[in-house]
């Protein structure tokens, strides 16, 4: 085997195993700007202007990535945010 061959085989493992995966908030009708604001910054820990941003663009673009990271790290938060009323997803 090349060496050029298997240092793209090196890299090719390690571009899948840091594989980065986000929680997409998606809008709703029922959850208040508040509500949401201080759910992002509970389970994303979300400063409050970054929070209020969000919520913006979920209200108006209909979803918005509102964090980024491993599977492993993002599950748990998802699964808060689920537990709170919200629709989110991990992309």
């Amino acid at each position: 085997m090349s060496t050029k061959k298997k240092i793209q085989e090196d890299v090719d493992v390690l571009e899948q195993e840091s594989r980065k995966y986000e929680i997409v908030l998606h809008n709703d009708d029922v959850n208040t700007f508040d509500f949401v604001i201080n759910s992002l910054i509970d389970v994303c820990e979300h400063t409050p202007e970054q929070a209020e941003q969000c919520t913006i663009l979920v209200h108006y673009k209909g979803k918005c990535s509102v964090k980024t990271g491993e599977f492993d790290y993002l599950k748990p938060r998802c699964t808060k945010l689920l537990s709170l009323g919200l629709s989110a997803e991990i992309v």
